[in-house]
């Protein structure tokens, strides 16, 4: 999955802290809050998150209802996975990374490592 722009980002973020589907007028309604913009950009950017793969629509009325395809925890993991298969040297990344996060962060990491672990019955 590509990174996402600056406006994709704030589309997929509300649909995530939502947790459920929404229109593009409610997306529009929550972010003019903060910036002016066109019910047209906010309908063409979702269908552009459609053609990603970023979200699904159905027909809600005579209104798309937009939903999100992957959580967000998936998506990072997606960005992070193309980050290490980018590199010549994905020991070196790991390395790199794991020297830059705080404690509790390695912390998680070992947790999830070992949870990843019970599910392949290593």
């Amino acid at each position: 999955m590509r990174q996402l722009g600056d406006l994709e980002a704030e589309i997929m973020d509300r649909l995530w802290s939502w947790g459920r589907p929404a229109t593009a007028r409610e997306v529009l309604n929550d972010l003019t809050r903060t910036r002016p913009l066109a019910y047209s950009t906010v309908k063409t950017v979702a269908d552009i998150l459609c053609g990603k793969g970023m979200l699904s629509r159905e027909m809600d009325g005579r209104t798309w209802s937009y939903r999100v395809t992957c959580t967000r925890q998936e998506y990072t993991a997606s960005r992070m996975r193309e980050a290490l298969e980018g590199s010549q040297d994905t020991a070196g990344v790991m390395a790199s990374f794991v020297e830059k996060i705080s404690p509790g962060e390695a912390e998680a990491l070992r947790a999830a490592l070992r949870a990843a672990k019970r599910r392949q019955g290593s």
